[in-house]
């Protein structure tokens, strides 16, 4: 099926240059956006997709920030709907050999880099991430080098190439628990690229960190004025914040975390309202387990603005039912890394994984940290 396809310009505010070299331009940028298909277009095309997935042994791993048919098909076909560190550890396990992976690139780079045999397919290999522009390996490498005595911790939302670069990869579900026990056993850390969650695990660990100064361009926009004026017409309401939020606007919340937490946040806490800051795209789940819940975005823009709240990622915005089912039908779209980087890209990966299902278990972490020094 052929599906019209529009081109969202993307122009917002870029971090300022750091005299350290701590930063890159990514002021500019572009993504395609699918048509909505018509109501008997969807179904013929999650028919198909249905079909195809078998036919090819292949399984959807879906993030929480895409269209919701995409997430709903991924749990209807045996697949997840999950963050990006389940997204990779679900991959790695599952049986299926090909992995469609509806997400941005680094997603599907860390699924490839986790299970170098299975082919992975992406709706759009356009589809990327502010804080992957703005974190360049060349650029990254010399930050590094001025540092050579800190352990270099980078979070998912970066290439292949950067995380060939680190010793440790976190997500914003397990951060706080791999920095805290970095700093415990002694070691200074460098952190890249988002500056607003390296400062949220900064002051929530007291590590010694010196930062890349990154930023999402969706949680980037999260207003702290117009969420008290939001938090006064809504008194009852609780605030969930990601921590890629502004410093501020995390001040606000009655709950900081990634997408996992707050969706364990608005399913566990006493009340009935929520304003949420982080991707639209989550309010799909987070109505879909809380139907009795009342779910309000939180604001990027003043009572002026045409778009009063207007958190969705344009290239999460990329994915779609007929991407998927291209892809699938044709093997178009393969993810491919280069197989020089994947073991050392592999690595802070593992540890990282290693380290979380020692965490679940309830086993100890303390010798799962390595005495390393920069990469």
């Amino acid at each position: 099926m052929n599906s019209v396809i529009a081109i969202k310009e993307v122009e917002y505010e870029q971090p300022r240059e750091g005299t350290d070299g701590s930063t890159c331009s990514t002021k500019y940028a572009w993504a395609r956006v699918p048509t909505e298909l018509t109501q008997d277009e969807r179904a013929a095309t999650k028919d198909k997709i249905r079909r195809l997935l078998k036919e090819k042994n292949a399984v959807m791993v879906s993030h929480y920030y895409v269209h919701p048919d995409l997430q709903d098909l991924a749990e209807e076909t045996g697949g997840i709907v999950s963050d990006s560190l389940e997204m990779a550890r679900f991959g790695r396990d599952h049986a299926a050999q090909t992995l469609v992976v509806s997400g941005v690139r680094f997603m599907g780079e860390t699924a490839k880099i986790v299970s170098p045999e299975k082919t992975v397919l992406m709706p759009d290999l356009d589809a990327t991430c502010s804080l992957d522009l703005g974190c360049p390996i060349d650029a990254f490498s010399a930050f590094c080098d001025q540092h050579p005595d800190r352990t270099v911790v980078v979070y998912a939302n970066t290439s292949a190439a950067v995380k060939a670069r680190a010793d440790w990869l976190v997500t914003s579900s397990c951060a706080l628990d791999i920095v805290r026990a970095l700093k415990d056993a002694g070691q200074k850390i460098l952190w890249a690229p988002d500056r607003h969650l390296g400062a949220y695990i900064q002051r929530e660990t007291g590590a010694d960190m010196v930062m890349w100064n990154g930023a999402c361009i969706v949680h980037d926009e999260f207003k702290a004025f117009e969420l008290e004026a939001l938090k006064k017409d809504h008194p009852g309401a609780k605030v969930l914040v990601h921590p890629e939020s502004p410093p501020d606007v995390v001040a606000l919340a009655d709950a900081v975390g990634s997408t996992s937490a707050i969706l364990r946040a608005a399913q566990e806490m006493d009340a009935r309202e929520f304003i949420v800051a982080t991707d639209s795209g989550m309010m799909h789940k987070l109505r879909t387990l809380n139907p009795d819940k009342v779910f309000y975005e939180a604001p990027t823009a003043g009572n002026s603005a045409t778009c009063k709240s207007c958190a969705h990622c344009p290239w999460m915005a990329m994915n779609g039912l007929a991407g998927v089912a291209q892809v699938l039908e044709t093997g178009a779209n393969t993810i491919h890394v280069d197989p020089a980087i994947i073991p050392r890209a592999r690595l802070p990966i593992d540890r990282m994984l290693a380290f979380t299902a020692a965490l679940k278990k309830g086993q100890p972490v303390a010798g799962l940290v390595p005495n390393i020094g920069a990469a």
